[in-house]
């Protein structure tokens, strides 16, 4: 242990490179075909979105259920067999959706009008996360199968939902973004990691 300073982030990934994109291609394959029920969900709820400032409870309620599925289906049902702590990953996932769900329920306190910039900033990553995500295979020289989608994927799912809630308006946003951000930076962490 007297070289503990030579030790690098990546050392202390509990899998390759190669076992996880392995894992996505399988999951992938499992679940077919919802990628294209998973990616029509998310081209009505960016609709909904744009279309209908109003449609907050059904946007709030659609994205409660993709949670609950990336949560059990990939973290719980498939990471964790790679990633002991994916089983937390699965528990905040599940926590979400039903903050989510709970909001989609609610008639409470009514819509915050955002600002513009607010709003276009939250279009723009709704349709990151729901249209441009799936496509980083074709930069990257992945397979296909590897595609990560909206409501199957935990980071497309997370960046999709931060911009749904910025949006539309939702007015306990600011609360309902943290476990995305904090599944994206441990998302796209692994992912920096797996590709050193």
């Amino acid at each position: 242990m007297s070289e503990w300073w030579t030790y690098r982030l990546s050392d202390f990934l509990m899998f390759s490179p190669r076992t996880y994109w392995r894992l996505v291609e399988l999951y992938n394959n499992d679940v077919w075909p919802a990628q294209l029920l998973a990616a029509g969900a998310g081209l009505s709820i960016l609709l909904a979105t744009v279309a209908r400032p109003g449609a907050r409870r059904i946007v709030a309620a659609s994205l409660g259920v993709a949670w609950l599925w990336v949560g059990w289906a990939f973290h719980w049902q498939r990471y964790t067999t790679i990633n002991w702590a994916a089983a937390y990953l699965a528990a905040a996932f599940v926590l979400q959706a039903i903050f989510l769900i709970a909001l989609g329920l609610s008639r409470g306190s009514g819509q915050v009008r955002p600002n513009a910039g607010v709003r276009h900033l939250g279009r723009a990553l709704a349709v990151c996360g729901v249209l441009l995500y799936p496509l980083i295979p074709l930069a990257t020289g992945r397979s296909w199968a590897q595609a990560e989608v909206f409501g199957l994927m935990p980071e497309p799912t997370a960046v999709a939902t931060i911009g749904f809630l910025l949006a539309g308006g939702h007015p306990h946003s600011r609360w309902l973004c943290i476990v995305p951000a904090l599944s994206l930076v441990i998302g796209f962490a692994t992912l920096w990691l797996l590709s050193r």
